[in-house]
């Protein structure tokens, strides 16, 4: 039998043994008990250090005199928490999506002549930050209208192969759920808990150094950061967490 005859062979017996279109289900349910506790226990989770940086980074004052906080509040109590669990969104007129550190960016650029880069890790302190203001809120992603075409095309990249491997991103997250793989369980790959705290790197990822770092695990060239690709991917994968609540700062493996 053929090497691809094999895996469509395997591929169809783990949809005769898994749900498919099961409800979203958090990564959260998915974690080990100990690390349930870490993430519930407000001293214990090591996310909520890059919530309480990020929380310095809003209040600092720039070389304008300006902060975050002056819009926002000290504790970003002005933000519209249902606006925040819509994120991210898509700009029809520039055809556009704007990920919620793009829009973070986009505002830190009229206070600061130097607005951090994609993904430093000050930049996921402050998104993680601002996100968490929103913890506990149902996400909602926009689906209908123009986005839907865009959110096709991330659907598109989730469902196909990459790398050495051989496998897409489907093949772990819909066929093989609650399975094992080094000794974890494989979740949904639902993206409500992130900027999230990994435990198998000891640092912060946002969802994009998530995806990128699955990619390297597929031994595939993982998506450059602020490409169309990764913006494409990470928004189908929002979508499919559209009625989880925010968990950031979340703990996963």
């Amino acid at each position: 039998m053929k090497r691809d005859n094999i895996i469509f062979f395997i591929s169809m017996c783990a949809l005769l043994t898994t749900d498919l279109y099961a409800e979203p289900a958090s990564g959260y349910e998915y974690i080990k008990p100990e690390t349930r506790v870490m993430q519930d226990d407000d001293f214990a989770n090591p996310g909520l250090l890059a919530v309480d940086r990020g929380q310095e980074l809003f209040n600092k004052k720039y070389e304008t005199g300006k902060a975050c906080s002056d819009c926002h509040g000290t504790e970003g109590e002005k933000f519209n928490k249902k606006r925040l669990a819509k994120y991210p969104m898509y700009k029809n007129r520039t055809k556009e999506i704007i990920t919620l550190q793009k829009r973070i960016k986009n505002c830190q650029s009229t206070i600061t002549d130097n607005p951090l880069q994609t993904d430093h890790p000050e930049l996921i302190n402050l998104e993680t930050f601002v996100r968490n203001r929103a913890h506990g809120e149902i996400i909602n992603i926009k689906t209908e209208g123009p986005v839907a075409e865009v959110i096709a095309q991330g659907e598109k990249l989730y469902t196909t192969r990459y790398g050495l491997i051989d496998m897409s991103c489907q093949h772990c997250h819909d066929f093989y759920p609650g399975q094992m793989i080094r000794g974890q369980k494989i979740s949904q790959g639902q993206a409500n808990g992130f900027p999230a705290y990994r435990l198998a790197t000891g640092e912060m990822a946002n969802l994009h150094l998530r995806i990128q770092q699955c990619m390297t695990l597929l031994r595939a060239e993982p998506f450059a950061t602020d490409s169309k690709e990764i913006e494409q991917l990470g928004l189908y994968l929002m979508t499919r967490s559209n009625g989880l609540a925010i968990e950031t700062p979340a703990v996963r493996y």
